[in-house]
């Protein structure tokens, strides 16, 4: 039974260019992806762009886009930054009492009136 690859491929929902060509990876791709692994380790926070950059410091002919594919594909995440203590809730001294004196002023008047409003 001959059936054409046009027909196979419509049946199946695949693009024909799908069935020419078997993709491989590159040969050097084990050796890269170690080596992105162990930067990784030692510079927690870097992302993949940096990630990249140092590579090509090490002699690596890469660009950033090969090493987001190959990071996303290996699941490298960058770890949320935690946030600082003590930071979270600042009330300021005055218990925020000048933020209401600005906010009910009445701005339709002079400057004279306005900074005497605010206690310039």
């Amino acid at each position: 039974m001959k059936v054409s690859e046009r027909r196979v491929c419509r049946v199946l929902g695949q693009h024909r260019s799908t069935q020419r060509r078997m993709p491989y990876g590159r040969a050097d791709e084990e050796r890269l992806i170690a080596d992105m692994i162990e930067l990784t380790r030692q510079y927690g926070r870097y992302g993949y762009r940096r990630i990249a950059a140092l590579l090509r410091d090490a002699g690596w002919q890469v660009n950033d886009k090969r090493v987001e594919r190959l990071w996303r594909r290996e699941g490298l995440k960058v770890p949320t930054k935690q946030p600082k203590k003590g930071r979270l809730l600042r009330v300021s001294r005055d218990g925020g009492h000048r933020f209401h004196l600005i906010v009910g002023s009445d701005f339709t008047g002079s400057w004279a009136s306005i900074s005497r409003d605010l206690g310039h």
